[in-house]
């Protein structure tokens, strides 16, 4: 393994681009931008019923589960985050670590990955604040019209300081977190002759691994956390980077396999084991976890998650959003998206041309679906939410084995576990899991026949597409080649002496 032209930092040359602000966000600002991104509130009421009906009891420990194997992966993630820093994450691990066709390879379907989700929560944002906002107020409006309110206040955060969305996603994420706390200790302390029980059977492994539906369970496990790998993506904007990336995730990705398991078990107290599997066949599915908030603490905690979900796809969009717009300045730099993209703002640092074009395109498409009659879950939100999930996992397993690659012939006076060993782990991990989702597809795109199989195709092609773009470019644009991963700083063992 290894890369297909040695990789060294770029010499000091007149800047012909913007810069990202330098210096601006700490561990838990990253914290907040990557647990945002996975909207664990979104995760407790869409995702865990559909866990519990078709996989099973055992959906607290599957949480647990994918949490180690993101863990796994993050060992060598991490300890190759001191040598290569890009806010196009893993853009510049695959070239690093596999040569630079594979890189573009992953940074276009990676890009495309972020893009998808960002429309896929877009729609489902819209829908739910319509839903919320007639429940409650008796308010009406069309749900395209919360959809472009919300493109037009996630494109004036994308515009302004990172650290000025680090501050909303903050608040948003406490309150929705806080809220799923006070009702998991209000179950424990309702149920406390149970737990026992509850959490025998959750976290049993024969009910996690060895369930007959124990693949379904990761397909939501791995979904559930998805743009944990976003602490790399602001290693140009952090405050001391070689410490801070690090930090940032392994909390996040800490935080969220616990909390996830928590409250998947608190549900399964609330119900019973056997009252939480018959709840996730009745036609109360998708009502469990208000249900669950109503019996223990009264109606007025239903109606606040009613509100917090709104928000929660608010603070997953706008995480989403800022990936995506790094990633559109970052392959604007590098030349392989127009330059124009790499232009940030003169006083903010902002990647602002990328961002306003991100909230373009996302504005254009949910119009388009908005006077086509789409169903923004069904025919917007889960369709682009299926090949969001499919092509950050897959581009996830890639980054892994990049590490491997990395490392391979200099461990750069780390152990082999931390750089070998675990990142092997991790892909394997990792590749399972796309494996996983693109067997059993249908769970995540809800579609049934060959749609699934166009869906899913995207991700391979584009994928390939990207490395046929950087052969060609090789072969009839040599200069052009060479220039690839000039931004890319690759810092050898000296330099992270003084970082």
């Amino acid at each position: 393994m290894g890369t297909d032209q040695q990789l060294t930092a770029p010499a000091p040359q007149p800047e012909r681009t913007g810069s990202l602000a330098k210096g601006k966000l700490g561990t838990f600002d990253i914290v907040f931008f990557v647990v945002s991104a996975a909207a664990p509130l979104t995760v407790a009421v869409s995702s865990a019923p559909l866990a519990f009906l078709v996989g099973g009891i055992g959906a607290p420990g599957a949480m647990l589960a994918s949490g180690i194997v993101l863990i796994l992966f993050a060992i060598g993630f991490t300890a190759m985050s001191r040598y290569v820093r890009n806010t196009g994450a893993f853009y510049a691990y695959a070239s690093a670590g596999l040569g630079k066709p594979f890189g573009v390879g992953v940074a276009f379907i990676t890009i495309a990955a972020y893009g998808a989700l960002c429309l896929c929560f877009y729609a489902m944002l819209g829908f739910f604040a319509n839903l919320t906002v007639s429940h409650l107020y008796g308010v009406d409006l069309h749900w395209a019209v919360w959809s472009v309110i919300s493109v037009a206040i996630i494109g004036f955060l994308g515009y302004r300081r990172v650290d000025v969305g680090a501050y909303v996603l903050g608040v948003l994420l406490t309150l929705e977190v806080a809220i799923l706390l006070i009702i998991g200790i209000a179950i424990i302390v309702q149920n406390g002759d149970s737990l026992a029980v509850t959490a025998a059977a959750s976290f049993d492994p024969r009910n996690v691994l060895f369930a007959s539906g124990a693949s379904a369970l990761f397909v939501f496990g791995f979904g559930a956390f998805l743009g944990f790998e976003g602490t790399v993506i602001y290693a140009e904007e952090a405050k001391r980077p070689r410490r801070t990336v690090p930090r940032a995730t392994y909390i996040a990705i800490a935080f969220l396999a616990i909390f996830y398991a928590f409250t998947f078990w608190t549900l399964t107290a609330a119900f019973g084991v056997d009252g939480i599997i018959a709840l996730a066949q009745s036609a109360d599915l998708e009502q469990m976890t208000f249900i669950a908030g109503n019996n223990a603490l009264g109606a007025w905690a239903g109606v606040v998650m009613e509100i917090l979900v709104v928000t929660s796809f608010f603070a997953c969009t706008l995480a989403f959003h800022n990936a995506c717009s790094r990633y559109l300045f970052a392959l604007g730099r590098e030349g392989l998206l127009p330059k124009p993209l790499a232009r940030t703002h003169p006083s903010l640092h902002s990647p602002f041309v990328a961002s306003l074009t991100l909230s373009a395109i996302c504005l254009v498409l949910i119009l388009i679906g908005a006077v086509s009659g789409a169903d923004p879950v069904l025919g917007i939100g889960l369709v682009s939410y299926s090949i969001g999930v499919a092509g950050l996992v897959f581009s996830q397993g890639v980054a892994a084995v990049s590490v491997v690659g990395f490392f391979w012939k200099d461990r750069r006076g780390h152990n082999v576990w931390q750089v070998v060993v675990a990142p092997i782990l991790g892909a394997v991990g990792l590749l399972t899991a796309f494996t996983v989702i693109a067997t059993h597809f249908d769970l995540v795109s809800g579609l049934t026949g060959p749609i699934n199989y166009v869906l899913l195709g995207c991700v391979p092609l584009v994928f390939v597409g990207g490395i046929v773009v950087a052969i060609v470019m090789k072969r009839r644009a040599p200069n052009r080649y060479a220039a690839l991963t000039q931004s890319v700083s690759v810092i050898d063992t000296d330099e992270l002496e003084n970082d």
